[in-house]
C-alpha cells in the first residue's frame, strides 16, 4: 500500500504531530514529544516564516558561487546507499549549473562511514575548513547525531536525504537541519500494519541498537499491536557485532509468524542464518536500511515472497535515466530522488536569499518548498530560478514528492512504498 501523510509541528514548542498515516482501513494520528527542560529556545528563522509571512524575494540577476559538501556512505554498513545518493546530488548540481541562472554550484564529496568510525567527523571538519554553506548527509541517523552539533554550530545547513529517526524533529539545531526523508513513525506504521494485514499474529524483531533501529522498531511494534498482533520477541545488537547466534536463537525459540529485520548491511549475515535454521524466507520483512539487491549475496529463492518498506514515491523512468547519466553503474536507486531534491532545494534557497551564507539559506528552505503556504509550483531548479529572479514566490515539488517542509525541517507529505522480493532476490514495488 502507498501512504500519504501530512504533519505540522513547532521547534520552539518542542512537540510534534508526526503524521497522519492512512493504512488500509485505519487512520491513526501518531504523536511524539521530546523531553522538556532548559531555557526556551528563541524562534528560528523558519518558524518566523511559517507564521504565513513569507520572506521577500529580491528581483534581479544573481552572481553566486555556492559550495556544498556531502557526507554520504562510501564505506560502512550503509555503503550500498552511497552511489544512488551521490548520483542524486551530482545530477542536481549538473542541472543547477546547466540552468545558467547566475548561481554556480560546486559539490565536494566525502565519506560518512558508519558509527564504528570517526569518518564523518573527519569529513565534516574538512568540509567546514573549505567554507561550505551546506552539507548533504549523513544517510545514517546515528552518524548524523555525531556531527549535527558540529555542522549547525558552524552556521552551516545540514540536509539529510535519508535520516528517519523521530528524534531529529525536536532536536535543537538552530533551525539549520532539514531532511527529505519522513520520520520512521510513518514507516513503522506502514510496516507494522502490512505485517498484520498479511495474516501474521505474532512478530519477532531483530533490531540495530541505534536511533534508527530502536525508533523504527518501536513504531513497528506499536502499529502491529494496534492491529491486534503480538510482538513475542525483540532482540538487539550493536553496530560492529559479527556474531548474532544469541539473538537468532532467541527468535527461533519464540517461533513468531514473521520477523522484521531492522538492520543495515548486517542483513547479509542474519538473513541466511535465519532461513538456514528453518525459518521461512517469505516471512521476513525488510526496511529501508537493508532493502537491497541480494541477487549476488543469497542463494536463488532464499527470500522469495518476503517484503519490505522504503520511503519515496515510485521511481519514474525519466528520473531513473537521468540518475544513470550521473552514475551509469547504478543498480540501486534508493534515496537518489531525496538526494537530488536536497541539492536543488539548497540551491533554490540560496537563490531566493541571494546569499551563500548557511543561516540565510536556512531561512528560505521551508519557503521555497511551499511550506509557508504560497508560491507557484515548480519542478526544476531552472523554473524556480526564473520566477525568483522576478521576485516571485515558488513551491518546489521534486523527484521525491511535494516535500513541503514544516517548521522542524521535516517533510509534511511523504509516501512509503511496499516491495516484494522475487526468486532472483531482487525487489520490486507492489503498490
Amino acid at each position: 500500500m502507498s501512504v500519504f501523510a501530512k504533519a505540522k509541528a513547532s521547534r520552539s514548542a518542542r512537540a510534534v504531530l508526526s503524521g497522519a498515516a492512512l493504512v488500509g482501513v485505519s487512520a491513526l494520528l501518531l504523536t511524539a514529544c521530546s523531553s522538556g527542560g532548559g531555557e526556551a529556545a528563541s524562534p528560528s528563522a523558519s518558524e518566523t516564516a511559517a507564521a504565513g509571512d513569507a520572506l521577500p524575494i529580491k528581483a534581479g540577476d544573481r552572481a553566486l558561487d555556492l559550495k556544498i559538501g556531502t557526507i554520504l556512505p562510501q564505506s560502512g554498513t550503509l555503503a550500498f546507499l552511497g552511489p544512488p545518493e551521490e548520483a542524486g546530488v551530482a545530477l542536481g548540481a549538473t542541472e543547477v549549473n546547466d540552468a545558467a541562472s547566475g548561481l554556480n554550484l560546486e559539490v565536494i564529496y566525502r565519506d560518512s562511514g558508519d558509527t564504528t568510525t570517526d569518518t564523518a567527523t573527519v569529513s565534516v571538519t574538512d568540509l567546514l575548513s573549505q567554507d561550505v554553506s551546506a552539507i548533504v548527509g549523513a544517510a545514517s541517523s546515528g552518524v548524523s547525531f555525531t556531527v549535527i552539533d558540529q555542522i549547525t554550530g558552524a552556521g552551516v545547513v545540514q540536509f539529510s536525504p535519508a535520516n528517519t529517526s523521530p528524534d531529529f524533529t525536536t532536536y535543537e539545531d538552530k533551525g539549520l537541519y532539514f531532511r527529505t526523508a519522513p520520520s520512521d513513525l510513518l514507516q513503522g506504521e506502514v510496516l507494522g500494519t502490512q505485517i498484520a494485514e498479511d495474516g501474521n499474529s505474532t512478530l519477532g524483531l531483530l533490531v540495530l541498537n541505534d536511533p534508527y533501529g530502536t525508533g523504527l522498531a518501536a513504531a513497528t511494534k506499536e502499529a502491529f499491536e494496534a492491529a491486534g498482533g503480538e510482538v513475542v520477541v525483540e532482540q538487539q545488537f550493536n553496530t560492529g557485532d559479527s556474531n548474532f547466534d544469541a539473538q537468532l536463537s532467541a527468535i527461533s525459540a519464540a517461533k513468531p509468524d514473521a520477523v522484521a529485520v531492522i538492520t543495515f548491511d548486517e542483513a547479509k549475515v542474519v538473513v541466511p542464518a535465519l532461513v538456514g535454521s528453518g525459518y521461512p524466507g517469505d516471512k521476513l520483512y525488510f526496511v529501508d536500511g537493508n532493502l537491497a539487491d541480494y541477487s549476488a549475496d543469497f542463494a536463488p529463492g532464499l527470500i522469495a515472497g518476503s517484503k519490505g518498506t522504503l520511503p519515496g514515491p515510485k521511481l519514474e523512468d525519466d528520473f531513473r535515466e537521468r540518475l544513470l547519466t550521473a552514475d551509469p553503474a547504478l543498480t540501486d536507486f534508493s534515496y537518489g530522488p531525496e538526494s537530488y531534491d536536497a541539492a536543488v532545494l539548497i540551491a533554490l534557497a540560496a537563490y531566493a536569499a541571494n546569499s551563500t551564507d548557511g543561516t540565510e539559506i536556512a531561512k528560505y528552505l521551508q519557503q521555497v518548498s511551499g511550506g509557508t503556504g504560497d508560491g507557484t509550483k515548480v519542478t526544476t531548479f531552472e523554473e524556480g530560478a526564473k520566477l525568483l529572479a522576478e521576485g516571485k514566490q515558488i513551491d518546489y515539488d521534486g523527484a521525491s514528492g511535494p516535500v513541503t517542509f514544516d517548521e522542524n525541517g521535516d517533510p509534511t507529505e511523504a509516501t512509503i512504498g511496499v516491495y516484494e522480493y522475487g526468486a532472483d532476490n531482487k525487489y520490486t514495488r507492489i503498490n
